[in-house]
């Protein structure tokens, strides 16, 4: 799986995780008839999203892919294309701390409230890096593609040749 591909789908499930967990706020919220918890979550869901709107405001690429970058291994095979399964390698920790949150609805509708905020703020943190790291692709012509390793160990990068992108300048030359 291409790497900015998988940083665009991380991006994408936080969010959905993010709504499915605050739906489920809310409905426990209005269940019990508490509005001072369904007031709470969408203040700390309002700070979440400052947050991590801040956090993730730069253009730049993150210190850790950076380096998860910097360390990729070059090759000159392409791997194994499984989105699906490199996904649920990779993000199963997001997959769990959603499930136990959305499983704790039933003790406090706080619970998964909270995990919606977090969720908020990882989506939002995350959001300009599948720009960047293409914007370094371009650059260097190449393209990282996620390795598969085990899910308890760090991830790992293959570069692979692809394809430099000439932007012409001012005076006309590449």
């Amino acid at each position: 799986m291409r790497f900015v591909d998988f940083l665009r789908a991380t991006v994408l499930l936080s969010g959905g995780a993010a709504t499915t967990l605050a739906v489920l706020t809310l409905i426990a919220a209005t269940r019990d008839q508490d509005d001072t918890v369904a007031m709470a979550a969408t203040v700390w869901w309002v700070v979440a999203t400052l947050v991590g709107a801040w956090v993730g405001r730069r253009n730049e690429v993150n210190p850790p892919i950076a380096r998860l970058l910097a360390d990729a291994r070059a090759g000159t095979m392409m791997p194994d294309i499984r989105p699906g399964s490199t996904m649920v390698n990779r993000l199963w920790p997001l997959l769990v701390a959603a499930i136990a949150a959305a499983a704790m609805t039933w003790v406090g509708p706080q619970i998964p409230g909270i995990a919606a905020g977090f969720t908020i703020i990882w989506a939002l943190a995350w959001r300009r890096q599948e720009h960047a790291v293409q914007a370094i692709e371009e650059r260097d012509g190449v393209t990282f593609f996620v390795e598969r390793t085990s899910p308890v160990r760090p991830m790992r990068l293959l570069r692979l040749p692809g394809f430099r992108r000439e932007r012409p300048t001012m005076n006309g030359s590449v």
